[in-house]
C-alpha cells in the first residue's frame, strides 16, 4: 500500500532526521543541520565520542545515543519506539552522509516500516565532492564504496564493474591503497584515475593520472589519509575488445592463445577462465573432454 509522506505537514508525529556532518572542514556544517541538532530530543551517533567533539564545538547539548554497526538492531528498536512516541531523533555518522558506507540504512527502513517521518538534510559527501573535482565525466557515475578486503573477492567485484561506461567511485583506507590500485589495473586496465585525499582538510590533495602512474605514486610516496578513488568508465572500444571471443567455443578460445599468443595449454586455460569469468576446472574439463 502506498504511503505518501508529507515531511512538514503533520505535527506530533516522530521524525527521524538524516543529518550529514562535515567530512573535514567544520565550516561545511549547514545552519539547518545545526538547528536540527539543537531541536531534536536525541542524536543517534556512530561514535558518540567523535560526535560529542562536534557538538561541543558548536555548543550543542542535545543528548546522544550510540547507533553503530554492532548495536544497530537493538539501538534501532529503541529509536523507533521513541519516534512512535512522537520524539524527534537526528541520525549522524562520524563524517558525511549517514547510510552511505556508514550505518543508517536499517534504521531508516525500520522508521519507514513504522510509518514514522524520515527527513533528509543535504550536506557534505566525500564521493560527490571527489567526483566533481576529478576531471572525469560527471553526467553518469557509479558509487561502489569500499571494495572487499580479500584479493579474490575484490577482483570478483571489479570484474562485475569493468564493462560499466559510467565513472566509478570507491573509498579506500591508506594501508590498502596500493593493493587496490594493482587489482584495478589488472582487471580494469589502463584508465584515467583521480586519487582524492583528505578532502576539505588542510592537507587536501588530488593525484590525477593514468592507473600505472598513480600506482607508481603510491609506491614512492608516504600514503596517508582516507582516499576517494575516481576511475574512468569503460570505453566503447574496450567493451568490444572484451567480447571478441564470444563466437568461439572453449576449445577454439584456448587454441587461440596457444597458437596466436604462444602460451602453453595451462596458461591458455587460465586466461580463458579469466575472459569468461568461469572456474578454471570447468575450462580444463571442456577443453580435454
Amino acid at each position: 500500500m502506498v504511503w505518501q509522506q508529507k515531511s512538514f505537514a503533520e505535527e506530533g508525529i516522530g521524525t527521524l532526521y538524516i543529518v550529514p556532518t562535515p567530512i573535514g572542514n567544520l565550516e561545511d556544517m549547514t545552519l539547518r543541520a545545526l538547528r536540527v541538532l539543537k531541536e531534536v530530543d536525541w542524536i543517534a551517533a556512530e561514535d558518540t565520542r567523535q560526535t560529542k567533539k562536534l557538538l561541543t564545538h558548536f555548543e550543542i547539548v542535545t543528548p546522544v545515543i550510540s547507533y553503530h554497526e554492532h548495536n544497530k538492531y537493538a539501538s534501532g528498536k529503541k529509536i523507533v519506539e521513541w519516534l512512535q512516541e512522537g520524539k524527534k531523533v537526528a541520525l549522524v555518522s562520524d563524517a558525511g552522509m549517514p547510510a552511505i558506507s556508514d550505518p543508517g540504512y536499517e534504521l531508516v527502513a525500520a522508521a519507514i516500516e513504522a510509518k514514522c517521518t524520515v527527513v533528509p538534510l543535504p550536506g557534505a559527501n566525500a564521493a560527490v565532492t571527489a567526483l566533481v573535482a576529478s576531471g572525469l565525466a560527471t553526467e553518469h557515475f557509479y558509487f561502489f564504496g569500499f571494495l572487499d578486503r580479500t584479493k579474490k573477492e575484490k577482483k570478483k567485484q571489479l570484474e562485475a564493474l569493468k564493462h560499466l561506461r559510467d565513472t566509478l567511485i570507491f573509498y579506500e583506507a591508506p594501508h590498502r591503497l596500493e593493493d587496490t590500485l594493482l587489482a584495478m589495473h589488472e582487471v580494469l586496465g589502463e584508465r584515467k584515475v583521480a586519487l582524492c585525499r583528505e578532502l576539505t582538510k588542510r592537507f587536501e590533495e588530488f593525484i590525477r593520472g593514468t592507473m600505472s602512474e598513480v600506482i607508481d605514486w603510491a609506491r614512492e610516496e608516504e600514503v596517508r589519509g582516507e582516499f576517494c578513488i575516481v576511475v574512468e568508465g569503460a570505453k566503447e572500444c574496450e567493451e568490444a575488445q572484451d567480447e571478441w571471443w564470444q563466437p568461439l567455443s572453449i576449445v577454439e578460445h584456448v587454441d587461440y592463445y596457444v597458437k596466436e599468443k604462444n602460451m602453453n595449454t595451462k596458461e591458455a586455460i587460465k586466461q580463458v577462465a579469466v575472459d569468461r569469468n568461469a572456474p578454471k576446472r570447468e575450462i580444463y574439463q571442456a577443453y580435454h573432454q
